[in-house]
């Protein structure tokens, strides 16, 4: 099993960045393809990007494209979330995610954190 804990949400105004950590300890990580999911007041949790095992592929929703990079270090143990130009709309929480399988756009996460929260002000 593999412990996720998510850091750098905070609130931000409409056009600027943040950048997301989430440190993985447990098992190896390199073992594990990582994605973020965020989850609005009232909303189901919805995907927005993830990163292959081997930190290769990265996959995005179409509402973040161009606006998010997902990345990994291997020997820190740790995925980011960068996140510029963002928008109101982008407020949630977000959470970090973990399975020992490289499914692109088909992420589900097997193993999650405790979320870290997002608020986009307009």
């Amino acid at each position: 099993q593999v412990q996720l804990v998510e850091s750098g949400g905070g609130l931000v105004q409409a056009g600027g960045s943040l950048r997301l950590s989430c440190a993985a300890s447990g098992r190896t990580f390199s073992n594990y393809a990582m994605g973020w999911f965020r989850q609005a007041p009232g909303t189901a949790r919805e995907f927005v990007a993830a990163v292959s095992r081997s930190g290769g592929s990265t996959y995005y929703s179409d509402s973040v494209k161009g606006r998010f990079t997902i990345s990994r270090g291997n020997a820190k143990n740790t995925v980011y979330l960068q996140m510029n130009s963002l928008k109101p709309e982008d407020t949630a929480v977000y959470y970090c995610a973990a399975e020992n399988y490289d499914r692109g756009h088909g992420f589900r996460g097997d193993y999650w954190g405790q979320g870290t929260q997002v608020i986009v002000s307009s």
